[in-house]
């Protein structure tokens, strides 16, 4: 059991990390993008990667202190 709370906390970790605001948003993209290319045909692999930049960003934005 140990084992496998400690594979779940890796991943948990790896996957959420600092911070959660940015894994929601790259979830969210990753939604978007699945929705537009199977339901409305659109070839959206380009909206991933504006996704994760804009995450990053706001992350980034956040973390630095402000004058």
């Amino acid at each position: 059991m140990n084992r496998i709370k400690a594979f779940g906390a890796f991943w948990y970790d790896f996957v959420i990390g600092d911070d959660w605001h940015v894994a929601a948003l790259i979830v969210a993209g990753l939604g978007l993008t699945a929705i537009l290319t199977h339901v409305a045909g659109v070839n959206a692999w380009w909206l991933l990667p504006l996704v994760a930049f804009a995450a990053l960003g706001w992350s980034l934005l956040r973390a630095t202190p402000r004058k």
